[in-house]
């Protein structure tokens, strides 16, 4: 049978190393995943107790609002006042969503169709190369990395696009290569935007993962952002509740408004307990990402300063709860997908190779900081056993 959208799909890199870590594993062999981005931090018992509590009540298991029950609304508008000093309507600036990933795959269908083209990093965080893809559009890489001018290769790309595009994706901190922005960054991009014409969309994941000062800023804290981006915000890391779903679209009225008609004909929103206790988690543990913040801050320097005693020297990235790490010089020729294939067997550790992240990602893999400090150090040692040309 001939299927529709999947063809186009490339072989998923990622699915080579975990079926390499599934046999060691089954063979008995101890290897630490570091590849999948698989938070592993628990929410809190607030919210789980509110979890608990909604459960029980039979209201909650009817239908639920598809663009979210109006206290879950009203607490991530109060969330971006008290964070971010951004004033937002919750009755048309936000919008529920089953996550960030399906908010950004099903705002791409209302942004985009066929003959359409958006700016997406490149490398990138797979769902923002295809989203637009899935919707029928084209898309033009904007290269993002160490010793590149992001904004310079966006005009470059801008200029060499036809036709012009209608989007332009932003994502930072940035997943996979933790590049971090400043709000002058910001305000130059929503000035380039308003001067041609074309939406910002904003997946903000790590707004609350920063570190050593670092505060990253919401694109929406630039006077008259509104008027020409969206920003998705999720509880994923910031409150650690991957698995319950729960992000937002908020911003520009007009496009929250047509995502959230589209949501109207596909679902009927995050079950309504998991939306009371995430509007709990969002009003009364206001500072739980910063608990966060601080367990990733030391899995990152317990992962950097671990690999540069093995002579694996890397830059300690700013934000994100990732490190994007060039492949050391002597094992360049192998390339992403081979390197990371070996770490399994020889140290017992498991790396997303940069390839699977799209064009710019050869010559990196990325570590996920989703085990504590000590099986970190574990994996440390496994790569120094590994990489022998290292000395």
């Amino acid at each position: 049978m001939e299927f529709r959208r999947i063809g186009a799909l490339p072989p998923y890199v990622f699915a080579t190393i975990d079926a390499l870590k599934m046999d060691a594993r089954r063979a008995g062999e101890d290897v630490i995943d570091l590849g999948f981005g698989n938070p592993d931090l628990p929410p809190s018992d607030i919210a789980v107790d509110k979890l608990c509590e909604a459960v029980r009540n039979p209201r909650n298991h009817r239908y639920s609002a598809s663009r979210g029950i109006p206290k879950i609304r009203l607490a991530i508008t109060d969330l971006y006042r008290r964070r971010f000093g951004v004033e937002l309507d919750p009755e048309t600036q936000a919008c529920t969503t089953i996550g960030a990933k399906e908010g950004y795959s099903h705002l791409m269908w209302v942004l985009l169709g066929p003959g359409d083209a958006a700016l997406v990093p490149s490398p990138s965080y797979p769902i923002h190369i295809w989203g637009p893809i899935f919707a029928g559009a084209e898309i033009r890489h904007v290269r993002l990395g160490p010793e590149q001018d992001f904004f310079d290769n966006l005009l470059e790309a801008w200029e060499e696009s036809w036709p012009r595009p209608r989007v332009i994706v932003l994502s930072f901190p940035h997943n996979p290569t933790t590049a971090c922005v400043d709000l002058a960054f910001m305000t130059r991009m929503v000035e380039f935007a308003r001067e041609h014409g074309v939406l910002l969309v904003h997946d903000f994941a790590y707004a609350d993962l920063g570190f050593d000062g670092y505060e990253p800023p919401s694109i929406l804290q630039v006077p008259g952002a509104t008027d020409v981006a969206v920003e998705l915000y999720t509880l994923t890391k910031s409150f650690s509740m991957a698995g319950w779903r729960v992000g937002f679209l908020v911003g520009n009225a007009e496009v929250v408004a047509a995502l959230a008609k589209l949501k109207s004909y596909l679902d009927y929103g995050t079950f309504q307990p998991i939306q009371i206790a995430a509007t709990v988690a969002m009003n009364e543990i206001p500072d739980f990402p910063h608990e966060v913040n601080a367990v990733y801050r030391r899995r990152r320097d317990a992962l950097v300063d671990g690999l540069a005693r093995v002579g694996w020297e890397i830059d300690k990235p700013r934000g994100t709860m990732f490190v994007w790490a060039p492949i050391p010089a002597p094992y360049e020729e192998m390339g992403s997908l081979e390197f990371a294939k070996m770490l399994v067997p020889d140290a017992k550790v498991a790396v997303s190779p940069g390839v699977g992240f799209g064009p710019g990602g050869e010559g990196f893999v990325r570590f996920a900081l989703v085990e504590n400090e000590q099986r970190i150090g574990q994996a440390v040692r496994g790569i120094r056993r590994a990489l022998t040309k290292l000395g």
